[in-house]
């Protein structure tokens, strides 16, 4: 085949991620630890997790429980009896000298998640395996010092692998949002990335467009936001097609694992890749074989409701757009935002525009949607006090931006703004009467055939009354007093 320098189209993106997710157990996996953040270095320890000589591993039953509500999440097989590992590598955040990880027989096997488009189409991402395993430590760097932080060195993972199905950075991302949603509806882990307990390794490799050989894949090592990852791929995709192009593929393109500069938006090599064989994986002598009786099993595989089936039920439910629903449903804190306001009586439609664009519009500086002072219960009267027409849509936003700054109820806010909208007849028809009144030259143009002069009687009217009065109810009576 010949290739056209500079014509991305002529290769093939292949895309593999392994994620780290931290479960969400209050000790770590092999002993009585907890699993806090933030605490002062090297507190939440004790001899297992440092590696002391003697000191026995014992497994928490809660991270089985967790990684078998996953496995069951993602249709994969779940094993009953699964075996850990040693993974033996030397750094300093490792004080054992080795891993304990599991690797011939994982907890969870197989599986498939679906990521899906903004035009309504689907791709099946495969799963190869989720498996537990103990975190590390972490190495902290002051100039030519570092110190190294145990906390986090036994903490609970489970570790995520796909298949290499991805084919552009716009797939992974896609993926890893609905993993994440996944794990966040399961409430197996809070996911976190800026702590850490949501992180992705990415592999990436290029071929030609109909070649289905794999290629060399380079490893892009701790990536912690969505943003990064993306960014982080494109660029690795770059660089090796310009090698590809320039005929050095086999000289710079090799298994290694790379770090991303965030701040120079590149990945530059960190060390080279290692296979499996050069971890020396063997049957871990301290640890029995886990074995999932039949009754725990039947305990662990029934989950909550999850973001595709919430996602349908919605569309059935309340009828509203299925785009709408994808993005309601991509996490469980604005699915039951949602909810909630519907429970509260607040229009399906009316519901989803005032969450998912004037709300979320005026969440900033570190506000979240659980940390908003209008919480759902206040956004459902607000839609609620637009659709008996109390207040305008207009006048529900200043409402809106006041109650995110004022701790007071809705009907409050509407009074101290002097928003209420005047819907009494009479009130609108003494104004109407006094614009036709004197207005009786264009009166006569309009019934004469100029209809376009209706938009002037109307303006004028919600003049008068200085926005007050309910539009709906100004059209109505406009209509009556100019048509007889």
């Amino acid at each position: 085949m010949n290739y056209t320098k500079g014509d991305r189209m002529q290769f093939e993106v292949v895309i593999g991620l392994e994620v780290h997710a931290q479960l969400n157990t209050k000790t770590k996996i092999f002993c009585s630890c907890p699993t806090s953040f933030g605490e002062e270095p090297n507190t939440n320890v004790c001899e297992v997790c440092l590696g002391l000589p003697g000191a026995l591993p014992v497994l928490n039953k809660e991270v089985v429980k967790k990684a078998i509500a996953l496995g069951t999440a993602i249709n994969a097989t779940i094993h009953q009896k699964s075996i850990f590992n040693r993974k033996n590598y030397f750094y300093p955040d490792l004080p054992k000298g080795y891993q304990i990880s599991q690797f011939e027989i994982p907890i969870v096997e197989g599986g498939e998640i679906f990521i899906d488009f903004e035009d309504g189409s689907k791709k099946r991402i495969g799963v190869t395996r989720a498996h537990l395993e103990e975190d590390a430590g972490k190495n902290i760097h002051h100039g030519n010092v570092s110190h190294v932080d145990l906390n986090r060195a036994g903490t609970p993972l489970l570790e995520i692998v796909s298949e290499p199905d991805m084919r552009s950075s716009e797939e992974a991302v896609l993926y890893l949002k609905k993993l994440h949603a996944i794990l966040r509806y399961l409430d197996i882990s809070d996911a976190n990335m800026q702590e850490g307990s949501f992180r992705c390794d990415a592999n990436v490799s290029i071929r030609p467009k109909g070649d289905t050989k794999l290629y060399t894949r380079a490893e892009i090592k701790n990536l912690n936001s969505f943003k990064f990852i993306q960014k982080a791929i494109e660029y690795e995709v770059e660089r090796q097609i310009e090698a590809w192009e320039d005929g050095v593929y086999d000289k710079e393109v090799v298994q290694e694992t790379r770090l991303y500069d965030t701040e120079k938006n590149e990945t530059r090599s960190m060390r080279g890749k290692e296979d499996s064989a050069e971890y020396r994986y063997f049957p871990d002598p301290d640890l029995l074989p886990v074995l999932v009786p039949d009754d725990m099993l039947a305990e662990c595989i029934q989950i909550p409701e999850l973001p595709d089936q919430k996602r349908d039920r919605f569309l059935k439910e309340y009828g509203i757009k299925e785009y709408d629903a994808n993005v309601i449903t991509s996490s469980v804190e604005m699915a039951h935002f949602y909810e909630t306001m519907i429970n509260e009586g607040a229009g399906a439609k009316n519901a989803v525009t005032w969450l998912t664009v004037e709300l979320l519009a005026r969440l900033n500086n570190g506000i979240t949607l659980m940390t908003s002072p209008v919480n759902a219960i206040k956004l459902a009267m607000i839609v609620k006090r637009i659709e008996d027409g109390t207040i305008s849509g207009k006048a529900a936003k200043e409402v809106l931006d006041y109650l995110m700054e004022n701790h007071i109820s809705v009907d409050e806010a509407v009074e101290t703004l002097g928003l209420r909208q005047v819907s009494d007849d009479g009130a609108i028809l003494e104004i109407i009467d006094a614009i036709i009144a004197s207005n009786a030259d264009k009166v006569a143009e309009y019934r004469s055939g100029k209809d376009k002069l209706f938009g002037f009687f109307v303006g004028q009217t919600m003049k008068e009354s200085k926005g007050a009065a309910n539009p709906a109810k100004v059209n109505e009576l406009l209509k009556q007093r100019l048509d007889n």
